[in-house]
């Protein structure tokens, strides 16, 4: 059953909060806006050609998992990137954006309970917002666990306590991480596959901002269960446009694993579903097809990587990102920065504690840092980081 009172004692949410901290005083300069990772980089300019080619296609009912030129697209980008040839029938199913999957995940393939006892949901800390509500809503115990410089800014799941680990029935994983920017490597992916099989859970791997990055390719977790042998249906990975693409208007993402959990997820998709109108799914299955404009997309943030190294180099403690497109940035408290640099230049960061939660008495991880999006005009974002480096690092 759904209660609403799981709900009544949340903490805010991170853009109310940051609303409430920054709006009520006036910025010191022309805005600057590195809080929300909205890509801004131009999208395929065909992109609005292929919708008007379809258009017909409003006059009809979308097909709920996604038409099968879309999933053959989708299968099609799997094999090419990770080398895993994944059934489109039976193994993948169209999302109206990723977030609409990872916050049914709970709900469609977690028991209630598990020997007898409430579930868990392991994720890290700090994390997408989404991962705890869809854990609460699943009537599952959202357990943080701290992703921090000492872990390699990745969650390590094997501490965690095996009473907890006995009643887990699924963990979060989102590679390369949101915000700090690291990558899962191939050992820690079939570490964690291990640890799934040793406790029977299930892998949400979030990897929406796989195909940002530097030089080498992330590891996916769909490539390392091949590579075991492993069941695919124990791992369910989540991709995007958004990121890969600059098309976060579009609502095109997806979701794979074996045939098992996908059929579960269409299960509850029947009923609890809003696909993608048929226009836009082919307008996506083309984007899927191509890559020649994510090679372009790449090199953009490439540069942007280059900009930041230049400008924050010498900061201490500064870590430059292995791949997506945040900095997160030392600072020795993130709402006093947050709030110094808005006001001092009128640059808008994220304070890190807005991502993050105090778990078991040890201090939320995020209040340490700041999140810094890189997703302005290279132009604009250079000056912004300027402006951050003179405010809160003065040499």
């Amino acid at each position: 059953m759904f209660y609403p009172e799981r709900f009544s004692n949340l903490p805010a949410h991170a853009w109310p909060r940051l609303r409430a901290l920054l709006d009520v005083h006036e910025g010191g300069g022309p805005l600057i806006q590195m809080t929300i990772g909205e890509p801004k980089h131009a999208f395929p300019a065909w992109v609005t050609d292929k919708i008007v080619e379809a258009a017909e296609g409003f006059n009809s009912y979308p097909p709920n998992d996604g038409s099968p030129q879309l999933r053959a697209s989708i299968a099609g980008w799997i094999k090419r990137r990770y080398g895993v040839d994944m059934d489109p029938d039976t193994e993948v199913m169209a999302l109206n954006g990723t977030r609409e999957g990872l916050y049914n995940a709970v709900i469609a393939l977690c028991p209630e309970t598990k020997g007898s006892q409430k579930p868990a949901i392991l994720m890290p800390n700090p994390f997408y917002q989404v991962y705890m509500i869809g854990a609460i809503s699943g009537n599952s115990d959202p357990i943080m666990v701290n992703a921090t410089e000492k872990t390699g800014q990745l969650p390590d799941f094997h501490g965690v306590d095996p009473a907890i680990l006995k009643r887990t029935t699924a963990c979060y994983i989102c590679s390369p991480a949101n915000p700090q920017g690291a990558v899962a490597s191939r050992d820690y992916w079939a570490n964690l596959i291990e640890l799934a099989e040793k406790y029977d859970f299930k892998i949400f791997a979030d990897e929406c901002y796989s195909e940002i990055y530097r030089d080498t390719p992330p590891v996916g977790a769909m490539q390392v269960v091949e590579e075991l042998g492993a069941d695919r249906n124990r791992v369910v990975i989540f991709h995007s446009l958004s990121k890969r693409s600059n098309l976060p208007g579009l609502r095109s993402g997806f979701v794979a694993s074996g045939p098992e959990t996908i059929r579960e997820v269409k299960q509850l998709r029947n009923y609890a579903g809003a696909p993608l109108p048929l226009p836009l799914q082919a307008a996506a299955a083309a984007v899927w097809d191509d890559e020649t404009h994510v090679v372009e997309n790449r090199a953009l943030y490439l540069e942007k990587y280059h900009i930041a190294d230049r400008i924050l180099g010498n900061v201490p403690g500064y870590a430059s990102p292995e791949a997506g497109f945040f900095l997160w940035l030392p600072v020795e408290d993130d709402e006093a920065a947050a709030l110094k640099l808005w006001k001092e230049t009128g640059v808008k960061v994220l304070p890190g504690g807005y991502l993050a939660q105090d778990v078991e008495g040890v201090e939320n991880p995020g209040k340490k840092y700041i999140r810094v999006a890189l997703v302005a005009p290279k132009d604009e974002m250079a000056r912004g980081l300027e402006l951050i480096r003179d405010c809160l690092y003065p040499t």
